[in-house]
């Protein structure tokens, strides 16, 4: 055979054996889900729906991450196809914020609010001036106010709602001091203040109980179906068919048992 025709013969193989593993690979990858997740309860209800994700034919990669920024980040960039730990105003404050476009694909989880007991045991014996720490971020400080105005400590400005801040306190009779710190460091900061109103998630993993809170949101009230923990994808992948599976599995009735009997009331499943 002519040398340059055997040169393009070759060439032509070459060419179509990259096209056929680029091909391969697409596929491969289009089984694969990645998934960034706080570590509790997120990732543990990860871990349980790995194995049936498997059956269906998905490999299911967890990537645990405490903070609130780099999981949304992280799809953003491509290196996540979704995340699961947050609730739709958050989303909706991070892409106002980050001039992002995310969007939830299924609602999966409720975790309640609590108040917990720091130096003061009980929300009677709250003293004049004292400390309550709440989380630092616009979405969820808010919803630790609404909290606390349920429970009657303090009264919030008509209107003022998910996007409530200290700023909207119309009263606050006993002169309460708010500390706000990021929602991780709240269980650790109930020695240095009265009480804490702390996210579900971090209260679990901060080995603290549903049933030790003061005071608790109702699991059937406007909190549970405003704040329902959700997956989160860019616009691109919301029709992908790994991540509907995803979906279909996080709110399967299994599931559902599962999270009942693994969190006690901690987390409550929306389907």
């Amino acid at each position: 055979m002519n040398r340059k025709i055997l040169l393009a013969v070759l060439t032509l193989v070459f060419a179509l054996a990259l096209t056929a593993c680029g091909k391969d690979k697409k596929e491969t990858d289009s089984k694969t889900i990645k998934v960034g997740a706080n570590i509790v309860p997120h990732a543990e209800i990860l871990e349980y729906v790995k194995p049936i994700l498997k059956e269906k034919g998905y490999t299911l990669e967890i990537v645990k991450l405490e903070d609130s920024i780099t999981p949304n980040t992280g799809v953003i960039e491509g290196s996540l196809d979704a995340n699961y730990f947050q609730h739709v105003p958050y989303l909706d404050q991070f892409n106002k914020e980050n001039g992002s476009d995310l969007i939830s694909i299924g609602a999966i989880h409720y975790e309640p609010f609590g108040i917990y007991a720091g130096r003061t045991k009980n929300l009677a014996d709250l003293p004049e001036g004292a400390i309550i720490a709440v989380p630092n971020n616009v979405t969820n400080e808010a919803r630790a106010l609404l909290l606390l105005a349920q429970e009657g400590i303090i009264t919030l400005k008509e209107g003022a709602g998910i996007t409530a801040t200290i700023a909207d306190i119309a009263s606050n009779p006993k002169n309460i001091q708010f500390k706000e710190l990021a929602p991780e460091q709240l269980v650790a900061a109930l020695p240095d203040v009265d009480v804490a109103v702390i996210n579900g998630n971090y209260a679990i993993e901060g080995g603290l109980h549903v049933s030790q809170a003061l005071a608790v949101e109702a699991n059937d009230g406007l909190a549970a179906k405003t704040y329902g923990n959700i997956i989160a994808t860019v616009p691109g992948k919301k029709d992908s068919e790994a991540l509907k599976a995803l979906v279909e599995v996080l709110q399967s009735e299994d599931v559902k048992k599962f999270i009942e009997g693994k969190y006690d009331g901690a987390v409550v499943p929306l389907k």
